[in-house]
């Protein structure tokens, strides 16, 4: 018997799931007053940032490689240099990830799996004290 193995893009619910959390994430981004400061990184309109990670996250989570194909590789460290992003901005930026996450993946064990890279990730961002 052949077991089928599915990625945490299916797993999830495919891009409805990821369009649902992404959109969350920068919505709470955008109206929490403990996210000031990763919001005030970010450019007034949200809209671009949004398409892009839930692209990104698209292909993080294996589902089809939309970031990749439209932008190359992801390079997310050299492209966020721009931005001062310090302690604050980054537990700001997974306050809310983990909280859009908690909202819209309602499986605590794949939210389990998702969350330490990400995490993981969050750190890796952060370029200054």
């Amino acid at each position: 018997m052949t077991e089928k193995v599915i990625t945490l893009y299916e797993a999830i619910g495919g891009d409805a799931a990821v369009q649902a959390l992404t959109h969350r994430f920068y919505e709470l981004m955008d109206t929490l007053p403990e996210a000031r400061q990763v919001r005030a990184v970010h450019p007034p309109s949200l809209e671009g940032s949004e398409e892009k990670f839930h692209e990104y996250l698209t292909g993080y989570l294996g589902g089809p490689p939309l970031y990749t194909d439209k932008r190359g590789h992801p390079r997310l460290r050299s492209r966020h240099f721009v931005a001062e992003i310090g302690p604050a901005e980054r537990d700001e930026w997974l306050l809310c990830f983990r909280r859009a996450l908690e909202e819209t993946v309602a499986n605590p064990k794949l939210r389990e799996v998702i969350l330490p890279p990400i995490e993981r990730l969050a750190y890796h961002m952060q370029n200054k004290e």
